[in-house]
């Protein structure tokens, strides 16, 4: 799989994301919908938590993002439990809008590299991987976030 495959990948997955968290009103970020545990203000955070965290953390790499940013938007987190003020809605944005550029300056032509420890919930085994994984997770998260930003809009 080339760089430019998975970047162009994660570029949109990036695009798909940011219009689903520009769509919708500053009130609709923050309601959970009955039968959601989480609203979108959370899955912005947590795309970016967990790209975090499963690149540059599993790859050996040190994370790039505050300890807010696993604090409330990590795996199991949810805003009902949130303790303080999480990192402001439009700090989530901008990172959003650097994650791809940031992870192409980081990792280009180093797909092939192999994780130090591949024993890890994915079973990946190179930074490729990871990148693919990650990619995927984004997806996954936009499409919670298209059906958010669809029910705020109602």
């Amino acid at each position: 799989m080339t760089d430019d495959f998975v970047f162009k990948l994660m570029d949109r997955a990036q695009t798909g994301i940011l219009k689903h968290a520009e769509s919708v009103s500053d009130e609709a970020r923050t309601v959970i919908p009955q039968g959601f545990n989480n609203h979108l203000y959370w899955n912005l955070g947590h795309i970016l938590a967990v790209s975090d965290r499963v690149v540059n953390g599993l790859s050996g790499r040190a994370s790039v993002l505050p300890a807010a940013y696993a604090t409330f938007f990590a795996p199991g987190t949810r805003p009902s439990d949130w303790q303080g003020e999480p990192p402001a809605w439009d700090e989530l944005i901008e990172e959003m809008r650097r994650l791809p550029q940031r992870f192409r300056d980081s990792f280009a032509g180093k797909q092939g590299e192999a994780l130090a420890n591949p024993d890890n919930f994915a079973k990946a085994e190179t930074l490729g991987d990871l990148l693919m994984l990650n990619v995927a997770h984004m997806n996954q998260h936009m499409g919670v976030m298209n059906a958010l930003a669809r029910i705020g809009r109602v």
